[in-house]
């Protein structure tokens, strides 16, 4: 009796520090990667660029992960991701999910080990990015390919901004904040997506786009008669990056005698660094200086089943298993 073709589902993610001691090597990775520093003759200068930088934020960026836990639950969550992907391909394909985290452990290099631990007949590269971006998915499928060699059949899930069952699980936890409160037509939605440097939108990164249309499909869900807004987070360095951000939004709102916010972390599929301190603690902080008064944040989609059965159904579309679930966009 022949044996059921094995498939192997690679979730790539941008990893985080787990521990204090792991912050400054994290920040090293970080700054290290082609795609977060890159100028004319950046090869040159990139590691000891890296080893400068990480060092120098290295202290401040340990006591925020201090405010938060220690350490990020970017693995943890992944792994419960994992467990919950698993268990939903089960009943029609033999799949094993493994994690390659783009700047921490475990690496890339790590998954591609766990992968010679047994075999397999297919891959599924499935970026835990649902908007591509030149510096999310596209970095780490470039580092997945500088160190993958073998000739497995490999098939790779871009992006999914636009998946039903993706949208659905937003516009439920979204429902789920709104109806914790009196009044909830009154509240200002604030979608928060992570930042990137308009020299990349310039050279034809779709990440914006595939933002927008989210946020769209999203409220055509919803069918919420809130007022709303798009912006962006978590920029770094001295270049241009995507605008409006959060913190301009939050003034701005609170200028026009704004008072309740429920800000939606548009582009996070886990709890990480961006959502549990630079929202829920920074902007928190400055939402309460602007005369934000009722200030929320919409937990991340973490191993809510629609996210799981968005992932499912996409990895059995990759090997070629219809699973009846069409895309919005």
């Amino acid at each position: 009796m022949s044996r059921s073709k094995q498939i192997a589902v690679i979730l790539f993610q941008l990893g985080g520090p787990d521990t204090q001691a792991a912050v400054e090597p994290f920040l090293y990775n970080l700054f290290c990667d082609p795609d977060i520093i890159n100028f004319p003759g950046a090869f040159l200068a990139r590691k000891t660029l890296a080893r400068l930088i990480s060092r120098s934020r290295a202290k401040i960026v340990r006591e925020h992960y201090a405010e938060i836990g220690g350490g990020s639950p970017i693995r943890r969550l992944t792994e419960d991701q994992v467990s919950a992907l698993e268990a939903a391909l089960q009943p029609r394909i033999s799949a094993r999910a493994i994690v390659a985290m783009r700047y921490w452990h475990p690496s890339t290099r790590e998954a591609i080990d766990a992968l010679e631990s047994e075999p397999f007949d297919e891959l599924v590269l499935l970026p835990l990015y649902p908007h591509y971006s030149f510096a999310t998915t596209g970095s780490s499928l470039k580092e997945w390919n500088r160190q993958y060699k073998s000739k497995a059949p490999a098939h790779l899930v871009d992006h999914f901004f636009d998946h039903p069952d993706y949208i659905a699980g937003i516009v439920e936890r979204i429902n789920s904040v709104l109806l914790e409160v009196p009044n909830p037509e009154q509240v200002h939605l604030v979608f928060s997506a992570h930042g990137l440097p308009l020299s990349l939108v310039a050279k034809g990164d779709p990440y914006p786009n595939q933002i927008e249309t989210t946020v769209e499909l999203v409220r055509q869900l919803g069918a919420w008669t809130n007022p709303y807004v798009l912006c962006y987070q978590s920029r770094v360095g001295p270049q241009k990056w995507l605008q409006p951000s959060l913190t301009e939004t939050i003034d701005r709102l609170g200028k026009h005698g704004a008072k309740r916010l429920r800000v939606i972390p548009i582009s996070f599929v886990t709890e990480h660094f961006e959502t549990l301190h630079e929202i829920n603690i920074e902007a928190r902080e400055h939402a309460k200086s602007a005369g934000i008064t009722d200030f929320h944040v919409m937990p991340a989609l973490n191993d809510s089943p629609l996210l799981i059965r968005a992932l499912a159904d996409l990895v059995l579309r990759a090997v070629g298993m219809r699973s009846g679930v069409a895309s919005l966009a």
